[in-house]
């Protein structure tokens, strides 16, 4: 079912729902926007992007009211945001090289209003920053360079720190993860079809494995499944969901794979059933995939975007109703720069 939709002032590239109270119905939206027809010089500077945040409310009868518009900040094209999982902080990963922290508080005499305030940002390298993971403790964050290069960042204060910084990978690192129960580790993805494990408590960080025969081509996204540290997912321009088994971590092994129809840009688990995942599959639209132990299998597509299907996420939200469907998705699509907010219709009173 859909709830709402909107277009965007710029090419919309993710959407994040921030898992915290009392900000859950709080979703933000990013854009990157590049100014063609200029030299490298003019086009840096063109880079333009958005931070919206937009209030959803599957349950408000008032179809208008679904999905609102609260606040929004100009700023360099982002191609990646993520929630902090300890605090309501927004962490921002530019085409300028730059990091950005927002915090988001509540707007005067509301309960519902929130605004982005600015926290701190730093220069990360003079590459573009193509993706950002926090640390489950919260005191780092990773960052994906579109140069090969992985950085490792510090919380210290008011300032961010770059801590560390390797090339990694031959050429631009479209995602970074840390390992949720070893955070010592740190996987990334680049478009050099590499899928790699480093160890952060060496330095310079040396790679646990390098995974170069399995993807055909670049891998863009990495998810670990949240009951079952051993299983971790990923995506790749050549249109598969793989499922890896990480118990020998050295040498991990590639249980199955899910042809998706389109490259898998984005996986993210259920935030309430452990085995269902949201897949943004750039040429082919939205899924939700059903990843057990025995078997991966679509179980709904969302189709309704009309060109890059890029961001992706579900809401973090109680249901008092057994009977109801509780489960509500964020989507959006780079050139058409579509916003939408909808209900899977398969999932039941999962």
């Amino acid at each position: 079912m859909d709830l709402g939709s909107c277009y965007l002032g710029g090419n919309a590239d993710a959407v994040e729902f921030c898992p915290h109270r009392p900000f859950r119905h709080v979703l933000a939206a990013a854009t990157y926007t590049l100014q063609e027809g200029k030299d490298e010089e003019e086009r840096r500077q063109d880079r333009a992007g958005t931070v919206s945040l937009f209030s959803v409310d599957a349950d408000e009868e008032d179809a208008s009211r679904r999905l609102r518009l609260l606040h929004t900040v100009e700023t360099a094209g982002v191609f990646d945001m993520k929630w902090s999982p300890v605090a309501p902080l927004l962490a921002q990963a530019d085409a300028h090289g730059r990091l950005a922290l927002w915090r988001l508080e509540q707007e005067d005499g509301s309960d519902k209003g929130a605004v982005l305030r600015d926290v701190c940002s730093g220069d990360i390298s003079s590459s573009m920053c193509l993706f950002v993971d926090w640390k489950q403790t919260a005191d780092a964050l990773s960052v994906g360079l579109s140069d090969g290069s992985l950085s490792v960042v510090s919380m210290r204060e008011d300032r961010l720190e770059v801590s560390e910084q390797w090339t990694a990978h031959q050429y631009e690192v479209w995602t970074c993860y840390f390992d949720r129960a070893k955070p010592h580790l740190l996987y990334s993805g680049s478009d050099d079809c590499s899928f790699s494990c480093w160890d952060l408590r060496q330095s310079p960080s040396s790679a646990v494995f390098q995974n170069k025969k399995s993807h055909n081509m670049g891998v863009c996204c990495i998810a670990q499944n949240p009951l079952d540290g051993n299983m971790l997912l990923t995506g790749s321009y050549d249109e598969f969901l793989r499922v890896w088994d990480m118990r020998s971590t050295v040498k991990p092994v590639n249980e199955k794979s899910l042809n998706l129809g389109g490259g898998v840009w984005r996986i993210k688990y259920h935030p309430l059933i452990a085995d269902v995942v949201l897949a943004a599959c750039m040429h082919n639209g939205f899924a939700i995939v059903k990843v057990s132990t025995g078997d991966a299998k679509v179980m709904e597509t969302y189709c309704k975007h009309e060109s890059l299907a890029y961001g992706a996420d579900w809401q973090r939200r109680e249901c008092a109703e057994q009977s109801k469907n509780c489960s509500v998705v964020a989507t959006c699509s780079f050139y058409d720069r579509l916003l939408c907010v909808w209900q899977p219709e398969n999932l039941g009173n999962l």
